[in-house]
C-alpha cells in the first residue's frame, strides 16, 4: 500500500513538473505565465540595495532583568 502512494506521488511530481516547463502543452491547457519583467523596469534605484549584517541601531536588545536561572 506505501509502495502505491510513492508511485503515486511520485507520478504526480513528474506529471506537475511536466506541465510547468510546457511539456503537455498539446495534452491539457498550458501553465499561467509566471513571469513579471514589468516589475524589474519599476525598480527604484536598485543598485542602492546593500547586502549586509545588521547595524547595530536595528539589532534586538534583550531587556534586561527577565533572565532565567535554571532551578
Amino acid at each position: 500500500m506505501l509502495r502505491l502512494l510513492v508511485l503515486v506521488l511520485l507520478l504526480a511530481n513528474v506529471g506537475y513538473y511536466a506541465w510547468t516547463q510546457g511539456q503537455l502543452t498539446g495534452i491539457v491547457s498550458a501553465p499561467p505565465h509566471q513571469r513579471e519583467p514589468e516589475r524589474l523596469l519599476q525598480q527604484v534605484r536598485p543598485e542602492a540595495i546593500q547586502l549586509g549584517p545588521p547595524s547595530a541601531s536595528q539589532r534586538v536588545q534583550r531587556p534586561t532583568g527577565t533572565t532565567t536561572t535554571p532551578p
